[in-house]
């Protein structure tokens, strides 16, 4: 408004009464000129807000890193920066929150696993020993017998595994990763290719046990979902910076929607607990790749024997 006023002041341009033709084309075309540089203006003084606006839409607790960058230190501004420090604040109370729910979950399975081993598993070894007296020695019914209960007690020990890994605690996630990929490949027939690195760290014990369940979760989803042939589980140091743990199959691939699962979401929890960056896509070669890059600042260095990869076949 202070430019169009000064043009009246200031330039030759006059308005009659009635007003000339000449003198509306002149009026018109600087409010037309008025107008468009406004709309330029004010689209480069809002476009932190649209910016705003499509984060707001698409902001999601389990992806880190998606904070705005703060441009000018204006209203505008202010706004980016109480939207990022809400960030913060969100973030912070879920991951609170989810460390005590997971803490509260491991607390059961430990329970269940103890019961499990201590009255189902001690419940059935007796029953096998009773079969034992119970008839002659080579009757068929009781070898039937004695055979599902040697079944039922090699399953209820299996569950007592997954439930909580003995290894895991004693040997650490290495030790355990192999003992489950053990497990994966007698249950569902699916052979592994598993190479894991001899100079892994030992890391704090909820990251280890994090680490775990996420691979944990991603043989489950390739026994149930992928209609794979083969699997392939690396884990390794990446410099002194990371470890890397990952799980690729050559199965059908993961679906969007997929990706919105209860068990996949559980999987990015579990990695933002503990820091690490989890990433879930489709391999190269056709199959789902599962990435976890596990930040050493996690971890605990304990002094280990150098060595090559562990490869089983």
């Amino acid at each position: 408004m202070s430019v169009v006023a000064a043009l009246l002041l200031f330039s030759p341009v006059t308005i009659s009464a009635p007003i000339a033709r000449t003198e509306a084309i002149i009026v018109i075309a600087g409010f037309t000129v008025f107008l468009a540089a406004n709309l330029l203006l004010l689209r480069r003084a809002f476009q932190p807000m649209h910016r705003l606006v499509d984060r707001m839409h698409a902001v999601d607790l389990l992806r880190p890193d998606q904070r705005l960058l703060v441009e000018h230190d204006d209203e505008v501004g202010q706004v980016v920066q109480a939207f990022n420090s809400m960030l913060d604040r969100l973030e912070h109370e879920r991951r609170q929150a989810g460390r005590r729910l997971l803490e509260a979950q491991e607390a059961e399975r430990r329970a269940i696993a103890r019961d499990l081993h201590d009255e189902v598993g001690q419940l059935l070894t007796g029953v096998l020993l009773q079969l034992k007296g119970v008839a002659p020695h080579g009757d068929e019914h009781v070898a039937h017998a004695q055979a599902a209960v040697r079944k039922a007690l090699d399953e209820v020990r299996r569950i007592s595994r997954e439930l909580r890994p003995e290894s895991l605690d004693q040997l650490g996630l290495a030790s355990a990763l192999r003992e489950l990929v053990t497990s994966f490949e007698r249950m569902s027939g699916v052979g592994v290719r598993c190479r894991i690195a001899s100079d892994i760290p030992k890391l704090d014990t909820a990251v280890e046990l994090a680490a775990y369940r996420i691979v944990q979760e991603s043989l489950t989803n390739v026994a149930r979902h992928a209609s794979a042939s083969s699997v392939e589980l690396t884990a390794e140091a990446d410099g002194d910076a990371r470890v890397i743990v990952v799980v690729r199959d050559d199965g059908i691939g993961i679906s969007e929607r997929s990706t919105q699962s209860a068990g996949l979401r559980s999987m990015r929890e579990r990695a933002v607990l503990i820091g690490a960056a989890l990433s879930i896509s489709a391999a190269a070669d056709g199959g789902t790749q599962v990435r976890l890059a596990i930040p050493l600042g996690r971890a605990r260095r304990t002094k280990r024997e150098p060595g090559a990869h562990v490869d089983s076949p």
